[in-house]
């Protein structure tokens, strides 16, 4: 958003920066952009300090307040700079005097637009806060938590983005000086599992040739995250308890008991307080881990933001893949709305990739896009009237249940080719198929 009382600057700057691809939008008042902040995500507002019917500064702290993740650079003559300063010291990225040459300009945007993706990316260039309420709620929480040494329980869909959280958590917290160890226990064998978290000693069992340390005490002092901990064997959550509850454990074939500080936090896909009363999960773990639940909100429920992550994707596709594409056409933002996102921002991040790949023109079309995502937008569209007078978790359960079915038919049965075309893991879709009444 361009915003100056000068028609010839606005002009100017919007010219020059369509043609340098980006979308704009032009204002020659201040007060009517809050009105449109309110309904449209801008990634960066060029402002005007001196404005007819509103002070510069005064409608930077409206931006700040409406839109905290656009990047804001004020304009100002030259007389005015320490007005422009104290702007900054109000929330703007920063500041530039006129007369106005774009090509500077431009490399301040580009140095915003990339302040702002650090600002909200952090560890990992996969996960996007966004500006969905829910999220912002759950990362409020997750700062509040993080200097504590309580143990977290983060749950959410496969590749919603758990482990950026724990992370975000560890780096936040006393121990950030440490070590961060991620664990995947889904992807552990259960007969090795004591041996990888515990360490074991020689000749302990076939092939147990030296002595060995496990993950916990690799990463004592710091934090240990357990991925799907709804994965582990029985056996192995009784260890796991008396080293959460004692701070203490013990290598295979060994009676020694090996201290231990660390800060737990684990993830699951799964609902582990049903498991937990149903026995297949220990009830006495599972409220040692959960003294401080976290709940990750799906990728279908995030709203605009999912144009936002895809947009994100499209350019890290663009310098991998050496393509220029430089967004998507309407029927694939409908398409990627109404797209139940089994897989989350990991599908998402895949679809982009693929699609950037495949695209011949400047935007990718829906052609572009893998059959899944066609299909299920035309059975949605079926769906639609089938589910008149459900509400609306009856409804999303219809459309999904239909779309696994689909594809089971497809793939003549194979589960596991299901679940890889879904982006989730085998539990997880023998868990749907169960819960859908799927046969």
């Amino acid at each position: 958003m361009i915003i100056d009382d000068d028609p010839y600057i606005v002009n100017l700057l919007d010219n020059y920066f369509r043609k340098e691809g980006y979308a704009t939008h032009k204002l020659i008042k201040g007060k009517p952009a809050i009105p449109l902040i309110q309904k449209t995500h801008f990634d960066l507002i060029l402002c005007d300090v001196r404005l007819p019917d509103i002070d510069g500064t005064e409608l930077l702290l409206h931006i700040r307040k409406l839109s905290p993740d656009s990047a804001v650079i004020m304009m100002t003559a030259y007389a005015e700079i320490q007005t422009a300063v104290n702007s900054i010291k109000s929330g703007a990225f920063d500041y530039i005097t006129k007369p106005i040459h774009p090509d500077i300009i431009n490399d301040l945007i580009k140095k915003a637009i990339k302040s702002k993706k650090a600002q909200i990316t952090l560890d990992t260039d996969d996960f996007i806060t966004g500006n969905c309420v829910k999220m912002q709620k759950l990362i409020e929480q997750a700062k509040l938590v993080a200097p504590t040494d309580m143990s977290v329980l983060i749950q959410g869909e496969t590749g919603s983005g758990k482990e950026y959280v724990a992370r975000m958590i560890h780096n936040q917290s006393k121990r950030r000086k440490k070590k961060f160890i991620a664990i995947d226990c889904g992807a552990i064998p259960k007969e090795l599992a004591n041996s990888e978290l515990f360490g074991h000693v020689k000749g302990s069992f076939t092939g147990a040739i030296s002595d060995k340390k496990g993950y916990f005490e690799h990463a004592n002092g710091g934090t240990i995250f357990l991925d799907e901990i709804g994965n582990l064997s029985y056996e192995t959550q009784v260890k796991l308890l008396r080293a959460i509850q004692y701070k203490v454990i013990t290598r295979v074939g060994d009676t020694k008991s090996i201290p231990v500080d660390l800060r737990f936090i684990a993830a699951t896909n799964s609902n582990l307080k049903d498991e937990a009363r149903q026995g297949s999960f220990r009830e006495d773990l599972y409220h040692r881990i959960n003294e401080f639940k976290l709940e990750l909100p799906p990728l279908r429920d995030r709203g605009d933001d999912i144009i936002l992550f895809a947009y994100a994707f499209l350019e890290k596709a663009n310098q991998d893949l050496n393509k220029s594409v430089k967004g998507f056409d309407n029927d694939v933002k409908k398409a990627f709305k109404n797209y139940f996102w089994y897989g989350n921002l990991r599908e998402l991040k895949n679809v982009v990739k693929r699609s950037a790949l495949i695209a011949k023109d400047d935007l990718i079309t829906a052609s572009c896009l893998p059959e899944e995502i066609i299909n299920e937008n035309l059975n949605s569209s079926i769906a639609i009237k089938q589910t008149t007078g459900l509400n609306l978790r009856e409804a999303a359960q219809v459309a999904e249940k239909a779309t696994i079915e689909n594809l089971l038919k497809e793939v003549n049965n194979n589960k596991s080719e299901t679940a890889r075309l879904l982006g989730i893991d085998r539990k997880t879709l023998y868990n749907k198929i169960k819960e859908l009444g799927i046969e």
